[in-house]
Formats: C-alpha cells, structure tokens, sequence
C-alpha cells in the first residue's frame, strides 16, 4: 500500500508541475494560441518529455538588435538606402520595367520597412539543379580576385564539400581573403581536420550559434537557414541549393534533386553582402567593417529589378510571410507555388483561398515523398485543404522537390531560402530574392510548366481515396504542426 501511494504521490507532484508549466505558457510566454494549445496537449501527454522539449524547441528569441550596423556602415550601407527612400517619397524613383508598375507597393513595404534597397541594374542567372549551379559556383570562386563569402546551412563532409573546401584553400593560398561560416548543427559533420588546409592558408571559418557544450545545442531551434555566397563584391549566389553530394542527386533514397538557384551580378550584391557580413560578425570575432573593398561600384549588369529580404527570430515581424501574403493578395492572374514544406499558418491559407475563389490560377507544388515524414504529412493535408477552393496541388515525382520559388502574374517572383512554413516565418534565419522582372519571372513559370509534366496531379477525388493509415497520420502531422 505505501508503495501505491509513493506512486500516486509522485505521479500528483509530477502533473501539479505540469499545471504550473503550463499556466507559465499560457500566461507569461504569451505564444501564438495556436502553438500555446498544442503544446499545452504535448504536456499532458508527456509530462517529462514534453517539457523536455520545449525548453530545447521553444525557448523564446530574444528580438534585441543582434546585427547592428556601426557609424561606419551607416555611412556607407544606411545612407545608400535612405537616399532611395528619400527618392521614393519625392517621386523621382523610376522603375524601367513599366510591367512592374502594379507591383510599387510591395517595393515601398520592403524599402521602407525592411530596409531593402531596389535596384534595377542586375543580371540573373537561372540554375535549377545542383550540378549546374555547382559547375558555375566553382568557375567563379576560381576567378575570385579579393575575397571570397560564404555562408551555407548545410556543408557536408563528403566528395563535393572536400572539393570546395580544396578550392577555397588554393585561392587562400593565392592571397585571396576566405570568409566560410557555416551553420552549427547543418554542418555537424565538417571535421576539423577537413578545414585546418584551410585555416593554415589563412582562411577563415566560423560555425554560426555553436554551443559551448558539445553534442548539446540550447539554440537547436533557431537555424541559419541561409545559402550565400559572393564573390568580389560583384557576384552573388543565393537559393535553396545547399553544399553536399545529395544536392547533386548522389543520394539515392531521393534521385534527382530538384532545386532552383539565382546567381546575380548588379546591384543586389551589394545586400547580399550585407546580409553575409552581419550574420558573420555576430559569430565570430572577426571585427569585418563595411569597407569600401566589399562594396565596388556596379552597374550596367543587366536590368532585372531586385530586392532581398531577410527575416529570422530577431526580426521584429515576419518579414519573408508578410511578403508571401502581399504577393498573393496583389496577384491578378496567376500564382505558382514550390515548396518541400507547406505548412503555413492560417493567415497564409486564408489569402491563397480567398485568392482561389477570386478565379485566380494556383499551382502549389510539393514532392511526392518525405525527407523527414511527419512534416511530409502535415505538408500533404494543408495543401489538399485547398482543393476545394479551386487550387491545383502537385506531387513531383522525378526526384526530390526542393524549390523555393514563388511567380505572380509571371511577372514578379521570389527565390531563396524561405520555405512555406512556421520554421522559415518565425524560427529560421532565412533570405529570399525578390524579382521584378518579367523575362525571368517567365522563365520561372515556364519551369514550373515543365516540372508540371514530370509530376501527378493531386485531385479531391484522388485525395478522398486515401486510407485509414494516411489519415491517421495526416491527423497526428496536422496537430503537432504549429510547433515543427
């Protein structure tokens, strides 16, 4: 009998925590409810483990100011957006693409609240596989002249990463300036004796949120996301294409990796520049000022108009959503989605339905399988829920999808790292491309079309036949989705 009590004793004590966790949540974290309430259910399902994991999953992001920009910058990086701005309210900003004239409101938004500068002067390169752009990325780092920036969340310690790695050395050697900084837990796997060519040459690398206890990362939640690279200050890199031999459709669990990539030669560089130069003085202690070397003037690249748009946890709003919904509230004709993950909050489906039921033409795109399934899933069940309002859903089925594009009216589009869910909108640190561009807005579209031919329409009818087993899982995916 004493037994018995010592466990109902335990087990009272246990869920009296549990209440006052969960009383914390609700009032002091102040959460979305959506997210409050499903962990609030993993609680009490889990009193131990689902405390466990909110504090390694949900800790919050403190939204100080965690990239400043010093006097120096200001001068040279401030100023350059305030003149534009300043142009913009006078109205002598002009736009050379006179298609792109529907579309001023989502520059103003981006220019005067996101600080993202438009220019018009760029050149933009297509790559959607890896071995195209991987061909291009190693041509370029070979004629690097000065530096070298670079930024991946994932950098695998395999036959590509290896000859990258060797690249960057020869150029070290060379006397060109080396800046690599990688993600913490997406380069888990770079070894030390990997990077020490590197480091003897006198490069420089530096993992982004490493944790000073090892195999345990407190900020496992809050990931660099990102993928840049520039070159010179002239040529830069950017989309969903990380560095490893799957992303060359190695990995034969997925086949044909299915991606898209920009480079850009213009003006955008500058940003990207910017965006490398700031997540790299916040991991290292490298003091790399905004110097005039990193920012040589451009011009006369090309005419496609460019905005980049960063966002993570330290933003003070959702920047990269916030753009995803003016993007579809502003379209007239069409809207064509890829994504590998599609769980986006209520805000999000509420415009892509409203949008449906306006006669817009929506193409969502998802792969036809899972790299990590409860996600899949979740992916799978949002993306049907729009069927019913006129969305044409497709599977991919060629490979892996791993696209993150979006095209409006073909005339606008986004490329980047920002997938469409809670992970890139709150959680991740991410940045997207900005297109307003006609000429490659289309060909983006026409990629799309293409993609369309080697993918399964997803139909009501289609979706109804599902059994039990999806269901269930559909269920489960959905629930837990606010907080994956």
């Amino acid at each position: 009998m004493t037994f018995d009590f010592i466990d109902v004793g335990w087990l009272s004590l246990l869920y009296g925590i549990n209440t006052i966790l969960v009383i914390a949540l609700i009032f002091l974290e102040r959460k979305d409810p959506t997210a409050t309430l499903t962990w609030v259910l993993v609680f009490y399902i889990a009193p131990v483990v689902g405390f466990f994991f909110y504090i390694l999953l949900s800790q919050n992001f403190s939204r100080k100011k965690l990239f400043k920009l010093k006097v120096i910058e200001e001068k040279i990086y401030g100023a350059y957006i305030e003149q534009q701005q300043n142009k913009y309210s006078s109205g002598q900003l002009t736009i050379n693409d006179p298609k792109i004239h529907p579309y001023m409101d989502l520059i103003k938004m981006n220019l005067f609240n996101n600080d993202s500068y438009y220019s018009q002067d760029n050149g933009i390169t297509i790559y959607t596989n890896g071995n195209d752009k991987f061909e291009a990325v190693k041509k370029s780092i070979l004629e690097a002249k000065d530096h070298i920036h670079m930024l991946y969340y994932i950098f695998q310690n395999d036959e590509l990463g290896n000859e990258i790695i060797d690249l960057l050395t020869k150029k070290a050697k060379e006397g060109v300036q080396i800046r690599l900084l990688v993600d913490s837990v997406g380069g888990r796997y770079l070894k030390k004796s990997t990077l020490k060519p590197l480091k003897d040459a006198g490069g420089k690398v530096e993992l982004f949120f490493k944790s000073p206890i090892p195999n345990i990362n407190l900020r496992i939640n809050y990931r660099n996301h990102r993928k840049i690279i520039v070159i010179d200050g002239r040529i830069g890199y950017i989309g969903g294409i990380n560095i490893g031999d799957e992303y060359l459709g190695k990995d034969p669990n997925f086949g044909f990796w299915r991606d898209t990539h920009l480079k850009i030669e213009g003006s955008a560089v500058r940003d990207l520049q910017a965006r490398f130069m700031l997540d790299w003085r916040n991991a290292s202690k490298d003091n790399l000022s905004f110097k005039y070397r990193y920012f040589p003037d451009i011009s006369g690249i090309g005419n496609s108009g460019v905005q980049i748009m960063s966002s993570g946890p330290d933003s003070p709003y959702e920047r990269i959503k916030q753009n995803y919904i003016k993007m579809i509230n502003m379209a007239k004709k069409s809207i064509y989605i890829q994504s590998p993950y599609f769980i986006p909050d209520a805000s999000i489906m509420e415009a892509l339905k409203i949008a449906g039921l306006s006669g817009i033409d929506i193409r969502i795109m998802i792969p036809n399988k899972p790299d990590h399934p409860f996600i899949y899933w979740a992916t799978y069940c949002n993306a049907a829920e729009l069927l019913d309002y006129g969305v044409k859903i497709y599977t991919y089925e060629n490979g892996f999808l791993h696209a993150k594009t979006v095209v409006v009216d073909g005339l606008i589009s986004s490329v980047g790292t920002a997938n469409f869910d809670v992970r890139s909108f709150k959680l991740n640190f991410e940045v997207i491309a900005l297109i307003y561009n006609s000429e490659i807005s289309e060909k983006l579209k026409e990629q799309f079309m293409e993609d369309i031919e080697l993918s399964d329409e997803l139909t009501l009818e289609v979706y109804r036949q599902r059994g039990i087993y999806i269901r269930f899982r559909e269920s489960i995916s959905r629930l837990l989705s606010p907080i994956m």
